[in-house]
Order: C-alpha cells, then sequence, then structure tokens
C-alpha cells in the first residue's frame, strides 16, 4: 500500500523562503566574522603571554596605541599590535576611542580629503592620531593631540 501525502497550500514557498533565508545567511555570515575590531590603550599597561597576571610579561604598551581585538576571554583581551604580534591585556585597560597609527616614515595631513589640498601638517611613523570619520575613497579625518586637525590617506595609518 503506497500512501500520498497531500500538499499543503503555500508549503513550498515556506520551503523556498527557507532556503534563500539559509543563502543569504551564508553570504553575510563571512563578511561579519571579518570585520575589524579596534580599540585604544586607556592608560600604561602591561601585555602578556597569556590571560593571567601570574603570566609572563611582555612590555607596557603606551596610552593611545590602537590595537585590534582578536578575542575577548574573562576580563581578558588579546589584541594585534600594528606590527601583528599578539599578547593579552586587562579589559579594564582599553577604551572604545579609535586612534590610528603613522605606519609611514611621513604622512601628509590636508586640509580636505584631496591630494591637491593645502598641507595642514605631517605626521612621522608611528605618531597616534584620533580617528574622527572614515570617508570613502580611501580618507580619514584625524586629529592631532595638540589640536590640528585635517585628512589623512588610509593607507598611511593602521587602525582603521
Amino acid at each position: 500500500m503506497v500512501i500520498r501525502r497531500r500538499k499543503q497550500p503555500g508549503c513550498q514557498a515556506i520551503t523556498i523562503a527557507v532556503t534563500l533565508l539559509g543563502a543569504l545567511a551564508l553570504i553575510v555570515a563571512p563578511t561579519a566574522a571579518f570585520a575589524l575590531d579596534f580599540l585604544s590603550i586607556a592608560a600604561p599597561a602591561v601585555l602578556f603571554d597569556a590571560p593571567s597576571s601570574k603570566a609572563k610579561p611582555l612590555f607596557i604598551i603606551h596610552p593611545g596605541t590602537p590595537v585590534e581585538r582578536v578575542i575577548s576571554l574573562e576580563g581578558w583581551v588579546k589584541v594585534r599590535d600594528n606590527k601583528g604580534d599578539l599578547a593579552w591585556i586587562e579589559k579594564k585597560h582599553l577604551s572604545e576611542t579609535r586612534q590610528v597609527m603613522v605606519i609611514v616614515a611621513r604622512a601628509q595631513i590636508r586640509a580636505a580629503a584631496d591630494d591637491k589640498a593645502a598641507l595642514v601638517f605631517e605626521a612621522e611613523r608611528d605618531v597616534v592620531l584620533t580617528l574622527l570619520e572614515t570617508l570613502p575613497a580611501g580618507w580619514a579625518k584625524v586629529k592631532h593631540r595638540d589640536g590640528q586637525q585635517g585628512f589623512i590617506k588610509s593607507a598611511q595609518v593602521w587602525g582603521l
């Protein structure tokens, strides 16, 4: 004896909708997984080789230094610096303030997001600037701790 199921009205539409949602999730998920999460150091802090104050201290990091959050674990955060080095820091030493670090010998900060705009100032390698805004076409608006601000090419800084 063969038993046949009766198709419910709208069943095919639901199946298609679920399939489309699954496909959309596969497209969006990788993008979210690779989003970079940058923070800055709030005060001088020790970086460790493991998530514990009893771990081996590696070095002291300066306030304002931008770092990339790799993973968080019970009050500790594994961070990557601009050279790619990984270390652990207590979460309480981190700030949500966005900073960027100059990675070229001399970066030009201009009055507008244009190569032909007037030069406001230059910043040497490893100078930390506060990120005010990211702009299209590879520019960012930044501010120096002395108060000067302008626009820098994104390729000249790390932390975006």
